[in-house]
């Protein structure tokens, strides 16, 4: 498995190589985007109220937000991404036919992006130090395993969304879905107490919301396991299902597809 990962690992790199410029530019968004945030940060106010349960900055609430976000989008969207190459380049059914299971491939495949994202989000929050903002790295382990169970969950809906792909030969609904159910209701651009109350059960249904709430405890607070336990429960359910739909929508999905002969079709 690690043989296998590591050759879908480096003909990413290696494609991602013949592009020079794709590096420079996303740095440089990173670094524009970080700016921006950091002087809108200047006109809220350290004492806003409802910035108080997660530290008072809006700088480094935002960076947080933003960071995961990233993470949690490439997860949804590159395993569809995958699946949509290789229709329109004729490969996905020389990949299906490999000794690889097909849900190992869109793993595997997702590898470098996920990798690549991860040192997006790191640059965000190390451009953010480098601005004043501050983080708590107090419980390394405890934001690991809350990662990991936001990632599990979106791993799932991942699969689900190509799926989407694989039956029906276009971008996936499922990741435009996610992007704005995330943007609008998930809290990260702000806190989602802001949100009408009529409003504010579509957020609680959303694993990126518990997520950035228990993480935002544990970086900007210093918080304990004792202040994120109820969102830790939540998200070990979020993974549990989501992953288990995920599996199983794909695995139907693409015996469909290969029951009718559209694995080629694009």
């Amino acid at each position: 498995m690690l043989h296998q990962a590591l050759n879908f690992l480096l003909r990413d790199i290696r494609v991602d190589l013949s592009y020079p410029l794709r590096l420079p530019a996303q740095i440089a968004t990173l670094c524009i985007t970080t700016v921006l945030f950091f002087f809108m940060g200047k006109i809220i106010h350290p004492q806003e109220q409802l910035l108080q349960p997660y530290g008072g900055d809006y700088f480094a609430f935002v960076l947080l937000g933003l960071a995961l976000t990233d993470i949690l989008l490439v997860i949804v969207s590159s395993m569809g991404e995958e699946i949509r190459k290789g229709q329109t380049l004729g490969t996905i059914e020389a990949l299906l036919i490999t000794p690889v299971s097909p849900s190992a491939i869109l793993l595997y495949s997702s590898l470098y992006p996920f990798a690549f994202s991860c040192f997006r989000a790191l640059f965000y929050l190390g451009l953010g130090t480098l601005f004043g903002a501050v983080f708590h790295w107090t419980h390394p382990f405890l934001i690991v395993a809350l990662v990991l169970l936001t990632l599990l969950s979106f791993l799932g809906i991942g699969l689900f969304s190509a799926t989407f792909v694989l039956l029906l030969k276009q971008n996936s609904p499922v990741s435009w879905a996610i992007g704005s159910l995330a943007s609008l209701f998930g809290g990260v651009m702000y806190p989602t107490e802001v949100l009408p109350g009529w409003l504010q059960w579509i957020s609680q249904i959303l694993p990126i919301t518990h997520s950035l709430r228990g993480l935002r405890q544990l970086m900007l607070n210093g918080a304990g396991v004792d202040a994120i336990r109820w969102e830790l429960l939540i998200l070990c359910g979020f993974a549990v299902l989501c992953l288990t739909g995920g599996l199983v929508s794909f695995h139907y999905g693409l015996q469909i597809a290969r029951r009718q002969g559209s694995l080629l079709h694009y």
